[in-house]
């Protein structure tokens, strides 16, 4: 007999579904909670609307009933008064009795005799009266007298003009109930529908599947969804890059690696095999090509290390790196000419290791391409809220089909014998993007090679 219950990724699949979907439910709930709320009110109002002041006020028959009646009789008499209630109670079936200040009639009335007989009979129960009794007091504005005008309206009048009066509110409610539950639906709706597709293209990055184009829709709108979904497009993008480069970097680290070591395993085995002189003439190139593969994992050890650097930004006196740097590089090649032109004062804020490195491969760079005879120039200068730096040799400079590469792990530029790994300006350029700037490779106009830095002023990118 199979299991009635449901598989561990199906439940799970239940699950997630739920928890999405009850978002739905608690919205479309708490737009039910106010129509209940409203209905509520409603039926409060409906309630109010049975009260005898709204009744004397809205009943067709009642609502001038009082002062008609005061200007007929004080200005017709006695007989016309009393006609003008009998038109009344033929019309709305309301029967009308008058008294004075007190207690007597002033007019007959329409009241029957039976009727009055049949509430004194049932003056203490009255849910058993076939009408509905009502008072008013007039004063009339003319002779100052006041009257105490009694109402006795039968239930089934009364009823008919319950429905007939409150048609029209019940219906103006129906449509609002109607309204405001499609108004609801469609808010709920276009809250949870993009935060389906958000929570579908949160699974596909993390499945390695993500498409850009899968928020395209959502990124167009103009709310915080939109700006979400462009915000989620620009994440999705970064971290495809990062995985991207990383799966390019080890590529090349395995491809790279494999030249020295085979050298090296080819040094070894003819050591194996020599007599001991030769031995002896094949240990400096053994250390020599250790030396390299030691540079090389140490120039890959730092490349990795620019993205991963976990320490917090600090103010940097570039003034001073700046002549650190070109100290060392002075020291390194002491027949080259450095020259430095910076305007005092300027700051960064960043790492100061992330900038020396990629400030230092530059200039390493630049020693390796230029000419003796010639300087190399570094420029360091502030442009409104920009700090730029820039190394220029006079050296041969970049074939320009090959300007775009440059930046890359590995890249060398075809026909370069100097010695390299072509890493010096992938850190540089790493550690551009790190601090948010950005780094521009080009031929000088004058001949040469330039590179430049171009930093954000006081701000770093974590």
């Amino acid at each position: 007999m199979p299991d009635p219950r449901p598989s561990g990724s199906g439940f799970r699949h239940f699950l997630e579904v739920l928890v999405l979907r009850s978002l739905f439910w608690r919205i479309l709930a708490s737009f039910w909670l106010a129509i209940a709320l409203v209905a509520g009110l409603s039926i409060l109002l409906g309630h109010m609307l049975n009260q005898d002041t709204w009744i004397l006020s809205r009943h067709p028959g009642l609502s001038n009933l009082a002062s008609r009646w005061a200007q007929h009789y004080e200005q017709e008499g006695v007989e016309s008064a009393q006609r003008f209630l009998e038109r009344r109670k033929h019309h709305y079936k309301i029967d009308v009795q008058v008294l004075d200040d007190s207690g007597e009639a002033v007019v007959p009335g329409t009241f029957p005799r039976r009727a009055a007989a049949f509430e004194a009979r049932q003056h203490n129960d009255e849910r058993r009266l076939p009408w509905r009794r009502l008072t008013e007091e007039y004063t009339s504005p003319g002779s100052g007298e006041t009257y105490l005008l009694i109402y006795r309206i039968p239930h089934p009048e009364l009823a008919a003009w319950h429905r007939e009066s409150l048609i029209w509110p019940l219906s103006a409610l129906g449509i609002a109930l109607v309204v405001l539950t499609l108004f609801s639906l469609l808010v709920t709706l276009s809250i949870t529908r993009p935060l389906s597709r958000l929570r579908g293209a949160v699974h596909d990055l993390g499945q390695t599947s993500y498409q850009q184009n899968s928020l395209a829709r959502l990124a167009v709108r103009r709310d915080e969804f939109g700006v979400l979904a462009n915000d989620f497009n620009k994440m999705g993008a970064r971290l495809q890059s990062l995985i991207g480069s990383q799966r390019q970097l080890l590529r090349d680290v395995s491809h790279e690696l494999r030249s020295p070591l085979a050298r090296l395993r080819i040094a070894l085995a003819l050591a194996e095999r020599a007599e001991p002189e030769q031995r002896q003439a094949l240990w400096p190139r053994l250390t020599r090509e250790c030396d390299r593969l030691e540079d090389l994992i140490s120039e890959i050890l730092v490349l990795a290390r620019v993205d991963a650097e976990q320490a917090h930004a600090e103010p940097v006196d570039l003034n001073a790196l700046l002549g650190g740097v070109r100290k060392d590089a002075q020291l390194a090649a002491p027949e080259q000419d450095v020259r430095l032109e910076a305007q005092p004062g300027l700051t960064l804020h960043g790492w100061p290791t992330l900038i020396e490195r990629a400030l230092d491969n530059l200039l390493r760079n630049a020693l390796r391409f230029n000419p003796s005879g010639q300087p190399i120039e570094v420029h360091a200068r502030r442009e409104q809220d920009r700090i730029v730096l820039s190394v220029r040799d006079h050296g041969p400079g970049v074939a320009a089909e090959h300007l775009a590469q440059l930046g890359e792990p590995f890249f060398r530029a075809p026909g370069q014998d100097t010695a390299g790994h072509g890493l010096g300006l992938a850190i540089a350029r790493k550690a551009a993007e790190r601090h948010g700037g950005t780094l521009v490779l080009a031929n000088h106009p004058q001949g040469g090679f330039i590179a430049t830095l171009d930093f954000p002023c006081e701000s770093a990118i974590g």
